[in-house]
């Protein structure tokens, strides 16, 4: 049984968060009662697509933040997260490809928009990672972030997509977009998605800056 996990106190909010206002963002209903949430992010400025690889296979590795010690997810965003867990390992260890990821949050750390939920790392290169939730061998939920290099830094584009395309799941999708994820919980996770990958351009640097042996392996360009 999984065991449920309180929201904690926030962490101290060292980095600025970005407003919704600096992505452009949409909410779309599609058909079968289907949600899809696309953020075309501001580019990163001094993060590279090989960084943002590095973080998501190191996503769980103890840091120091603000005078403690905790792990890189919880100082991502310092007031929505709640904890991250290795539900599995990936075949080839870690956190890579092919891993289950246990993933907790709150929204603007309001316990109806709270997410508590394993999903299985599909996808995981320089181009990008992609999360998905499956229900009898279906994919019902994806969530893919997708990184490319740009002229002012990497491009960050997130999707996310709710419910399956299958007629026969209508039911099982409109159960996920009325109760599960609503529409509401949409539009709060497009805020919480904003300012968490805002926080990467201040935050992955100064984790690097932790961990010399690991940036002096990483690209600094295209």
């Amino acid at each position: 049984m999984v065991r449920p996990m309180p929201l904690p106190e926030p962490r101290p909010v060292l980095h600025p968060l970005r407003s919704t206002d600096s992505a452009r963002s949409a909410v779309r209903r599609l058909s079968h009662h289907r949600i899809r949430v696309t953020i075309d992010h501001q580019p990163l400025a001094g993060v590279t697509p090989s960084m943002l690889l590095w973080w998501f296979r190191h996503i769980g590795d103890e840091i120091e933040y603000a005078g403690e010690r905790m792990s890189g997810y919880l100082a991502w965003h310092p007031l929505d997260h709640v904890a991250w867990e290795l539900a599995r390992p990936a075949p080839s260890g870690g956190a890579d490809e092919g891993a289950s990821y246990r993933i907790v949050e709150a929204f603007g750390r309001d316990e109806r928009f709270r997410v508590d939920s394993v999903e299985r790392v599909e996808k995981l290169d320089e181009t990008g990672i992609r999360l998905v939730r499956r229900i009898a061998g279906v994919r019902v939920f994806q969530l893919e972030h997708t990184w490319s290099w740009g002229p002012e830094g990497t491009h960050y584009v997130s999707v996310m997509d709710l419910g399956c395309r299958l007629r026969t799941f209508s039911p099982v999708n409109r159960h996920l977009t009325t109760r599960v994820f609503p529409e509401a919980m949409a539009e709060a996770w497009v805020r919480h998605n904003v300012e968490e990958v805002g926080v990467l351009e201040h935050l992955l640097p100064d984790v690097l800056r932790q961990r010399p042996d690991e940036a002096a392996r990483l690209t600094v360009g295209p």
